[in-house]
């Protein structure tokens, strides 16, 4: 079991250059993974959230990551940090929460794996890192030998979802957070859709290692 956190990750290549390795890499891997949400997923849903303090884990989330962590399946943060770029919060608060955040997991017998992040403000330049853009799962994928079309993408919101289906992930919403608002926009757009809906991340594990034992 990881006894120290891992380092927070950015995405270091570009798109096409990362398409580019997994297309040459083809089917070497077949390694799994669950790539979460963090905030309205994992912790409470605070805004921007900036002080170690105000970190509250949702209900369930300490055993979900657990039962992954037990059955070898890797965790994967994937959380766009726009705090970052708006100068709302820098890079030592930012570190600061996620250690508190690795904390209260290891407290509960759970840990993460890797921890991706995007930085960038949307009123700022385009990036390929913020969701509903694949960067960051393409960048873990590489990174950590995965094969995408077997991995899956929780969280409460739709770009979520997309950066899943953008990737050939399967997608669960969950319906904390701005889960439920996400649900209903989705329901009366009816385009993007979650392969399963769950009403927390540990319903959505549970769903997930129900259907890997049976894929």
């Amino acid at each position: 079991m990881r006894k120290i956190p891992p380092p927070l990750l950015m995405m270091r290549s570009s798109l096409s250059e990362l398409r580019h390795f997994l297309e040459q890499r083809g089917v070497l891997h077949t390694r799994p993974a669950v790539f979460v949400d963090r905030d309205g997923t994992i912790n409470v849903e605070k805004g921007y959230l900036r002080r170690p303090g105000d970190l509250v884990l949702l209900p369930g989330v300490g055993e979900a990551l657990a039962q992954l962590n037990a059955h070898g399946i890797p965790v994967v943060i994937v959380t766009n940090q726009s705090a970052l770029g708006r100068g709302l919060m820098d890079q030592a608060e930012f570190e600061a929460v996620s250690d508190a955040l690795w904390r209260a997991l290891r407290e509960r017998g759970a840990y993460y794996d890797a921890l991706y992040y995007c930085p960038h403000s949307p009123d700022g330049l385009p990036c390929d890192c913020r969701k509903p853009r694949p960067g960051l799962l393409l960048q873990a994928a590489v990174d950590l030998g995965l094969s995408l079309s077997r991995c899956f993408v929780v969280g409460d919101k739709r770009s979520d979802l997309e950066a899943g289906h953008f990737c050939g992930c399967q997608t669960i919403l969950v319906l904390t957070g701005w889960g439920q608002r996400t649900y209903e926009e989705i329901m009366r757009a009816g385009d993007v859709q979650p392969n399963y809906v769950a009403d927390s991340l540990l319903g959505a594990v549970r769903w997930i290692i129900d259907h890997l034992g049976t894929s």
